[in-house]
């Protein structure tokens, strides 16, 4: 078990570089399944659930190359066992990606149950539900989702709340399927566009992504292709705080500043001075403490609930009173107990945070609970005054690369230590 030491306190200033997106990179390695041949990706995270991913495939037949270039050769052209085990799937929710590839190419799967954070339900009822109207036959027992299918038939597609890997999912089990499917109240995530312009690069037909209403045309195969993915947004947006929580100024590279629109409008908030170029973005608090800003988490393009929890931490310290309501996972508040032993002043009520920012908080020893709470304590323990150890820190792992390696290089004393 390693955990991580800081010494907080320190005004972060520099430049980084943002790697390849974790929420892009998983859905897109599933979508290697579809592929008649090998898919290599390039600007791919090193990440603990890709690394998981990667596994899960190569236990269904898959082989995978990490080139000297850091690009990824994937071949999951040719799977022998199509039955994702609980071993692996258990720590990923997004595993249930592999069931709609291997439904729509190969007639069945057996999936188990996923799991991931412990944020919320967050049920599967939409991919099964979505993927009977297909033709699929569906059954659950024992922990297993069980999916057999002659062929999938196109067909129109309503989804009852947005889901951003239901969506996903359908999008990839209709590549293949006869006919023509429309897919409505899609999420409309950049992460699902940029799925679906690798889907397309395969030579998939497909259109409306980044919309409500996302049409795909079936067709008989797609080919593997070399592909590059796009910038974190999230891990983008959470270095960002890094600087306007300690009052710095840092610039980061290899973003897509557009994707951050909402992220970007909340830093304005809270007083920060943000230049966008064409593939950076500089913050700059110029010493200011931030100010309190009123944060609701909803589907994109508005407040992503990925970034509540760091919010929740800049809030801690900023000027003012503040309202954090959390709209789409109804357990996502367990980073609210841990900032409070540091002296943050959070009130919670239902779905909602009310926050009194103070003027500092005080290092404390910390346990991570997940992944963005992970992030959250990180960033609080850069503010705080003292030292803050954070523990079972492979939640962080999940979706940030070499975090503490990237915030060295902008001036921040921290370590990774093992038990």
């Amino acid at each position: 078990m390693y955990k991580l030491i800081i010494n907080g306190g320190i005004v972060l200033n520099g430049h980084i570089k943002a790697a390849g997106s974790k929420n892009s990179s998983l859905p897109i390695l599933f979508a290697s399944i579809l592929a008649n041949g090998p898919i290599i990706l390039t600007n791919t995270p090193h990440l603990s659930d890709v690394s998981t991913t990667l596994r899960l495939l190569m236990d269904m037949g898959a082989e995978f190359i990490l080139e000297s270039d850091n690009s990824l050769f994937v071949d999951s052209s040719k799977l022998t066992n199509l039955v994702a085990q609980y071993n692996l799937v258990k720590t990923m929710r997004a595993s249930i990606l592999a069931l709609g590839p291997m439904l729509t190419k190969y007639g069945k799967a057996k999936i188990s149950l996923p799991g991931g954070c412990a944020i919320g339900s967050r049920p599967v009822n939409l991919h099964l539900k979505a993927l009977e109207n297909l033709g699929a036959f569906i059954k659950v027992e024992n922990g297993y989702i069980y999916a057999t299918a002659k062929k999938l038939i196109g067909t129109e597609i309503h989804f009852d709340q947005i889901s951003v890997t239901a969506t996903e999912n359908i999008i990839m089990a209709a590549t293949l399927a006869t006919g023509t499917t429309t897919i409505h109240n899609a999420a409309q995530e950049p992460e699902i566009v940029d799925l679906v312009n690798c889907l397309i690069k395969m030579g998939a037909k497909i259109s409306g992504a980044g919309t409500s209403i996302i049409t795909i045309e079936g067709v008989d195969e797609l080919s593997g292709v070399t592909y590059a993915v796009c910038p974190d947004r999230i891990e983008a947006g959470t270095y960002l705080i890094a600087a306007a929580i300690t009052g710095g100024k840092i610039t980061i590279k290899n973003v897509c500043y557009q994707s951050m629109r909402a992220i970007l409008a909340k830093l304005l908030e809270t007083g920060a001075d943000i230049k966008t170029e064409k593939n950076s973005i500089t913050l700059d608090m110029q010493g200011k403490r931030p100010k309190a800003v009123n944060i609701k988490t909803s589907t994109y393009p508005n407040f992503p609930t990925d970034m509540q929890a760091q919010f929740t931490a800049l809030n801690a310290i900023a000027d003012g009173c503040s309202t954090i309501t959390e709209t789409i996972f109804e357990n996502r508040f367990m980073h609210i107990p841990e900032l409070s032993r540091m002296g943050a002043n959070l009130t919670l009520e239902d779905n909602t945070v009310t926050c009194k920012g103070v003027k500092s908080l005080t290092g404390a020893h910390l346990m991570a609970t997940d992944l963005r709470a992970s992030a959250s304590l990180v960033l609080a323990g850069l503010a705080a005054t003292g030292t803050t150890t954070i523990e079972r820190v492979y939640h962080l792992d999940r979706g940030y690369e070499t975090i503490e390696e990237k915030l060295k290089l902008l001036g921040a004393q921290i370590e990774r230590v093992q038990d």
